[in-house]
């Protein structure tokens, strides 16, 4: 044969086999796939024996520029240095310390060998998509289990910080604003035992207040509704207020086997039902779901490149109706700081990845980030 297809978990289950045999080009598609160096896939790719390598990947740099790395590891061993090197001569003083020059010094060294291409300009006839961020404010119950929480957690880390280094200290910053976004969505998501049922109170989440209201319209209307949630739970939660509208649905997780997978979606696409609930991990790439028009996304995640690839699973070639992404977010909460940082790393990929913009800020997680994110809730939001 002349081309052979695999999975990455095949690759490096078939390691031996696929080493013995010299390549002409490997390719390597959602190449993020390889962003952790040290992972057995990563590892696999990279023992293959080929004259050519590519990468093809819409999220090259989704948390920080050691993904980056990871993938010219890949292309061209030694090119961008060893890991360490690279941690200290670039990822340090672009991502901690903001120096602007260095990171056009880093772009100027990888976009030879980046292709870079934009659907404005590759898809030409795709429709108009169109982002609304809706800030929900928090109220009642939901309102003041917010504040204990954040009031609990800033004492807690202020402590922890304290006590040691900022890097030991990460489990007890990211346990505690895990927990402040859970409590921004449904505060149920805290207590495991708590019931999955309709809710019958309007304070108690102003997320679902805001579908159950949102919803039956969008559906009356004729629109094809994705939801996307990074809490699987949360989309149970969602699920039995489905089910109390009389709305038909479909779900997608990590959970969904895969043999089911193909099916489910395939209903959808078919125009089965109306609305799909899709958990952010099983549904951020590898799926094409164009006959969604919509896209609500209720809850920010760090990382806007993998919100992007979620809605692009609509906005895409096949698409012929404009399409609508919803962000709902707690008002003065720390999902409205979160877009803040989501900005920032957007800017970074931007500049080191060739596209025109400025970024001096630090990327990475400070101190003084955590404690913005645990400040009180802005009633002005």
């Amino acid at each position: 044969v002349d081309l052979v297809l695999t999975s990455y978990p095949l690759l490096w289950r078939d390691a031996m086999a696929l080493q013995r045999q010299p390549w002409h080009l490997v390719l390597l598609d959602e190449a993020q796939m390889v962003k952790n160096a040290g992972s057995r896939t990563a590892t696999a790719a990279r023992r293959l024996n080929a004259r050519h390598r590519l990468c093809l990947t819409g999220t090259p740099l989704e948390n920080h520029l050691g993904e980056l790395w990871a993938q010219f590891h890949f292309l061209l061993p030694g090119y961008l240095g060893d890991a360490r090197s690279f941690q200290r001569d670039w990822r340090t003083p672009i991502e901690k310390n903001g120096e602007t020059q260095r990171a056009h010094l880093l772009a100027a060294r990888v976009q030879p060998f980046i292709l870079r291409r934009h659907k404005t300009t590759v898809a030409t006839e795709l429709p108009p998509l169109t982002a609304q961020i809706h800030r929900l404010p928090l109220l009642g119950a939901q309102r003041t289990l917010y504040e204990s929480l954040r009031l609990a957690a800033d004492e807690r880390v202020r402590r922890v910080l304290d006590a040691q280094h900022f890097s030991g200290a990460m489990v007890s910053i990211l346990d505690a604003l895990l927990k402040l976004r859970q409590a921004c969505n449904d505060p149920r998501l805290l207590d495991p035992r708590a019931a999955i049922g309709p809710t019958t109170d309007t304070g108690s989440s102003a997320k679902l207040a805001w579908l159950q209201a949102t919803l039956p319209d969008l559906v009356a209307q004729g629109r094809r509704v994705l939801v996307f949630s990074q809490f699987t739970r949360m989309l149970a939660l969602v699920e039995a207020e489905l089910q109390a509208l009389g709305l038909p649905y479909l779900l997608l997780t990590g959970d969904t086997p895969t043999a089911q997978r193909a099916g489910v979606v395939a209903q959808f696409q078919a125009g089965a039902v109306p609305v799909f609930l899709v958990s952010l991990k099983a549904g951020g790439v590898g799926l094409n779901l164009t006959a969604a028009d919509t896209v609500v996304h209720l809850d920010p995640w760090w990382n806007p490149a993998v919100e992007q690839q979620a809605s692009a699973r609509a906005h895409r070639i096949g698409q012929t109706r404009p399409v609508s992404v919803y962000r709902l977010v707690a008002a003065g909460s720390i999902e409205e700081r979160l877009l803040a940082l989501q900005q920032r790393k957007a800017a970074l990929a931007d500049v080191v990845l060739g596209a025109a913009g400025k970024t001096s800020a630090s990327t990475a997680l400070q101190p003084a980030d955590v404690l913005a994110l645990l400040a009180p809730l802005d009633t002005g939001g």
